[in-house]
């Protein structure tokens, strides 16, 4: 296996205010990692500062190749980022949408995509489920099938580091599930995909291992069954907690209550 994703010593202030101290975390190529925590524990802020797209102290690399010090497009060809929104005041169809994950492997002097860009662009719609909506205007889509095509553009990257800020945004049960599950499977075809997420059981069910953002620092770190104890929940979210298993898969299933 290779080295994957490694965060050393990551810190990043905005507005001279500390919003991450030392980040240290990995994320291993073949598997998914969850990174989980809070509204305002720096999920967002150190995805953007593994991506080169924020100033930051420490070091990010990928496979031992240096992120942040990697021209741009060289970057783009082996890493893909899905933000939490991502609005355009562009009237392109969701096909046009997903054809800019293309974009960075196209010569500049390319009039029109190449027929490979076209099926990698139909393929990734294919695995999203939106292929009824290729021709649609984006802006006219709902959020979910918005957040649906974002993914597909990132897939059409092919890339080996894929990172997502909360996918499952604007999603429907059955499109969370399915959603999770496409990654899971990209992961273990070989990718390293780190993404965030809210949704605590959703994490457990279907990420590999786990990292817990609390206050700009790392709380923990893990496999879901070692990471999610009643006593951090307690101590990162301010829940009591009841750690129970799946009936079908084994893995943790988490019932909350408020403190008292």
């Amino acid at each position: 296996m290779s080295a994957g994703l490694v965060v050393s010593g990551v810190s990043v202030q905005l507005g001279g205010q500390p919003i991450l101290s030392g980040i240290d975390m990995r994320a291993a190529s073949g598997t998914m990692t969850g990174l989980i925590g809070p509204n305002g524990a720096g999920k967002s802020t150190l995805m953007r500062a593994i991506l080169g797209l924020l100033p930051h102290g420490g070091s990010v690399t990928f496979d031992s190749s240096d992120l942040v010090t990697l021209p741009r497009r060289a970057r783009a060809q082996f890493t893909a980022f899905v933000e939490q929104n991502s609005d355009t005041d562009a009237r392109l169809t969701a096909r046009e949408v997903v054809m800019l994950g293309r974009i960075p492997f196209q010569p500049v002097w390319q009039a029109s995509p190449a027929p490979h860009d076209l099926s990698l662009a139909e393929a990734a719609l294919t695995a999203v489920g939106m292929t009824a909506f290729t021709d649609r205007l984006y802006q006219t889509l709902s959020g979910g099938e918005q957040q649906r095509i974002q993914i597909a553009r990132a897939l059409a990257q092919q890339p080996r580091l894929l990172l997502l800020d909360e996918p499952t945004n604007h999603l429907d049960v059955h499109a969370q599930l399915a959603t999770l599950d496409l990654l899971r499977q990209r992961a273990h075809a070989g990718a390293t995909v780190l993404l965030a997420l809210h949704d605590l059981n959703l994490a457990a069910s279907f990420c590999d291992s786990l990292v817990v953002l609390h206050g700009g620092r790392v709380a923990a770190a893990g496999p879901p069954e070692t990471v999610l104890t009643p006593a951090l929940l307690r101590q990162v979210y301010g829940v009591d907690a009841a750690i129970l298993r799946h009936p079908g898969t084994g893995r943790p299933l988490i019932a909350y209550g408020l403190p008292g």
